[in-house]
């Protein structure tokens, strides 16, 4: 028998295929897909036809790894870094994946940022 954890995890995974039956990035328009742990949050910006991540953020890198990464701040500065580093490599504009994670709290915060820093979706 599964833990409620197990449970609540495989719903998440089943929200999160629903979502990407619709969706998927582009060459022209990737996808920023975005995973929430307790402890850190990640987002990536990914092309599905080539099956390549061309741009990431993560509160595991060096730069962010001192201060806690399961809050809002470290999702602002996720956000924030993976829309420099993503108009730096001259993506403009994205399709939002939220993972099946609800769009509130760190997700919605994360998106916020990239969207203040330019990132269009």
């Amino acid at each position: 028998m599964g833990t409620a954890t197990d449970h609540k995890l495989e719903l998440r995974i089943r929200r999160h295929k629903r979502v990407r039956r619709r969706l998927a990035g582009t060459s022209a328009r990737p996808r920023l897909a975005v995973f929430r742990s307790s402890k850190h949050i990640t987002a990536q910006i990914v092309d599905d036809d080539a099956g390549h991540t061309l741009v990431s953020a993560s509160t595991v890198e060096s730069d962010l790894r001192g201060k806690s990464g399961g809050n809002i701040g470290a999702a602002q500065e996720v956000g924030t870094l993976v829309a420099t580093r993503a108009k730096a490599a001259g993506i403009t504009t994205v399709v939002f994946d939220r993972g099946g994670f609800t769009y509130h709290g760190r997700v919605a915060a994360l998106a916020d940022a990239a969207r203040a820093e330019g990132l269009e979706f």
